[in-house]
């Protein structure tokens, strides 16, 4: 053995030996995490969706430009790393090269090793162009991202010098595969040494390129770059179908002393493994409503800021003080940047790497409302009012049925006998405007054949309000009432104008005995049209734009069925705004915020206003009530309301059908 092998292996040795210490501790980290989080089912499912989105990049991908470079530097890290795992051979021992595989098949790798190193290089360039002179708001400032480029430039230069040197001295059979280095070379032939010295060059490179490896392997568990580790197990792990429900509390369950998280270690591995994989893109602040409004909340930041009090708690943690580590809220998570969210995720649909920010969010409220009783003071009020009336408004529950009068819809306690229930919800039952709703869409119905009914004041608020502000115990209170009364009906289907209605019943109400099958109001219709039994044939001359509720779209996919509704209206024009479908920004009324107060930065209801405004549409369509409120508000804000009109899609549907 040589000095130069024994060198070697002394420093590699080391070098490994340091990044496994420190991953040994980021994993001891991550499981002394209190919080439960069950990943292990769906194993084929969760294997196609890595293979789908880590080799594939497609979620990566999404953004095209930044897309491209990113899975250009993620593949030919792949290819070239073939190179390295042989260079590291053949220096433990001179024969162990990867010739076996065929002459054929070696100059296929060569060349694509040698292709790949100059496409990512150009790709580091790009990402360089983008960092320093576009510098997209997103991705900030980050010290740790500038030595990551320059060390993943450094290699690519490393392995181009090291093969032209070593075709201008050794002379290799398969150089003519390396076309990028051979064409270096013959640049570097104008030098005019010896064989030897070319040599010599080639294996000096050859060394530099190890050395930044190994001191990259170094540097990895200690960087943003952790997330080249981290990222495919938390794909894997990802929560895998678009729709999902918030974790239920077991109240019943004596052991269980603190509810939501107050501290970092009151979140779960997940969250911890959820920080390791931030990429820290920026892809999620660009969508983010309260962001773009000038709120405190960035979904990237908030990570990040976690991940800080995490590491800041380490030596507690890992010692298992969990009573000496410090609050979560601090002086960057504080109450301003949790009250701001509108759990409209589009931050999770935008994450590459499928962190869940909600679910942080949500958890931080719970402890915040539930333990400390801290919440913005308007809420007070709303808790009131759905212990007292079963709904967030000051309204008396036995008027819940009122809008119905004269309509002769029966109850279910008169006839249950029916093909589906009518879920009301508050706002169709005492909001002035969206009355008009329900009664269009009652319309509907009985213009399609369709039996059905409503529970007239045996319905309560689904409890989704309380449950997206914090206050588990009485969404809970409000979904077991719920549930009992359904269930009393045996109630099949249900069909609601509310996404949040819909998104509650159908993935929340499961966890507590609640199986239906759910249909928002957008769906049913355009199966009726699809049915033929609603022909709209009155034609609705006018530009029409739609805004997609988040908790019909990025909640439960629910994208083309309005658009279906919209279109099979005659002599209507369908416009999109800027922003639709996933890209689409949230009305702000998710989350609870729409019994909150917004004192900072610019409405979210009239940013996304103004989107729609710029479309030059007459109409403004809707398919949810609380959208409904907060785009009519922001139409009268910004003095448009004689020319534009704020209407739900089944208002629309039912003026064109006879």
């Amino acid at each position: 053995m040589t000095w130069q092998t024994f060198l070697f292996i002394a420093v590699a040795a080391a070098a490994f030996g340091y990044s496994g210490y420190r991953f040994k501790i980021l994993f001891n980290m991550m499981k002394m995490h209190q919080g439960k989080s069950s990943r292990l089912n769906l194993i084929s499912e969760r294997i196609m969706t890595a293979i789908v989105n880590v080799l594939g990049q497609k979620a990566v991908l999404k953004k095209k430009n930044a897309g491209i470079m990113h899975a250009i530097i993620f593949w030919g890290f792949i290819v070239i790393t073939t190179g390295t795992l042989e260079q590291f051979a053949t220096t433990l021992y001179a024969p162990a090269n990867f010739e076996f595989i065929g002459q054929s098949a070696y100059k296929g790798l060569a060349f694509l090793q040698d292709f790949f190193t100059v496409a990512v290089l150009l790709a580091v360039f790009y990402a360089c162009y983008r960092r320093f002179v576009v510098r997209p708001e997103g991705l900030g400032k980050s010290r740790d991202a500038n030595i990551v480029l320059a060390l993943t430039g450094s290699l690519m230069v490393s392995i181009l010098l090291m093969n032209a040197f070593h075709i201008l001295g050794l002379d290799p059979w398969y150089k003519h595969s390396l076309a990028f280095s051979n064409g270096i070379a013959q640049a570097l032939s104008s030098l005019g040494l010896s064989p030897e010295a070319y040599t010599n060059l080639g294996t000096f490179f050859k060394w530099i390129h190890m050395g930044l490896v190994l001191g990259f392997a170094v540097y990895i568990p200690s960087s943003k770059h952790l997330h080249i580790v981290a990222a495919g197990p938390n794909t894997f792990l990802r929560t895998l179908p678009r729709e999902k429900g918030m974790k239920p509390i077991n109240f019943e369950d004596e052991t269980v002393t603190q509810y939501g998280a107050a501290k970092i270690t009151d979140l779960s591995w997940k969250d911890a493994l959820d920080y390791y994989s931030c990429t820290e893109c920026g892809r999620c602040q660009d969508l983010c409503p309260a962001h773009n409004t000038q709120k405190p909340l960035t979904p990237k930041m908030l990570i990040l800021d976690l991940k800080e009090n995490m590491y800041r708690n380490k030596e507690k943690l890992l010692a298992g003080k969990y009573e000496e580590i410090s609050p979560i809220m601090d002086e960057n998570v504080t109450e301003d940047v949790i009250w701001a969210c509108t759990s409209c995720r589009a931050c999770e649909i935008a994450c590459p790497v499928f962190i869940e920010h909600t679910d942080k969010i949500y958890e931080i409220r719970r402890n915040l409302v539930m333990m400390e009783s801290k919440f913005p003071a308007e809420v007070q009020s709303v808790f009131k009012n759905m212990e007292t009336n079963a709904s967030p408004w000051a309204f008396s529950a036995a008027d819940r049925g009122n809008w119905a009068e004269g309509l002769a819809i029966k109850t279910m306690a008169e006839d249950a006998n029916v093909d589906v229930l009518l879920w009301v919800g508050c706002a169709g039952s005492y909001d002035d405007r969206n009355k008009k709703v329900l009664k269009a869409f009652a319309s509907l119905l009985k213009k399609a054949g369709v039996k059905f009914a409503i529970l007239g004041t045996e319905e309560q608020c689904t409890g989704d309000p309380a449950r997206r502000i914090g206050n588990e115990y009485l969404y809970q209170t409000l979904a077991k009432a719920n549930i009992e009364t359904l269930n009393r009906y045996a109630v099949k289907q249900i069909v609601t104008a509310c996404p949040h209605c819909f998104n509650t019943i159908k993935n929340e109400y499961k966890d507590f005995g609640g199986q239906y099958e759910v249909h928002h109001h957008s769906q049913y219709i355009a199966k009726l049209i699809g049915e033929g039994k609603l022909k709209p044939t009155k034609g609705v001359d006018e530009t029409v734009t739609f805004h997609d509720s988040c908790y019909l779209g990025r909640w439960n996919n629910v994208y083309d069925q309005p658009r279906d509704v919209i279109k099979s209206l005659p002599a209507v024009r369908l416009v999109e705004m800027k922003s639709n479908h996933d890209q689409s920004m949230c009305c702000g009324a998710g989350g609870g915020r729409m019994w909150m107060e917004e004192t900072i930065g610019k409405r979210v209801n009239v940013a996304r206003t103004e989107q729609a405004l710029a479309t030059k549409a007459g109409i403004i369509a809707a398919s949810c009530p609380f959208c409904m409120t907060m785009m009519s508000d922001g139409v009268k804000t910004k003095d448009m309301q004689d020319k534009v009109r704020v209407m739900d899609i089944a208002e629309l549907m039912d003026q064109a059908t006879p």
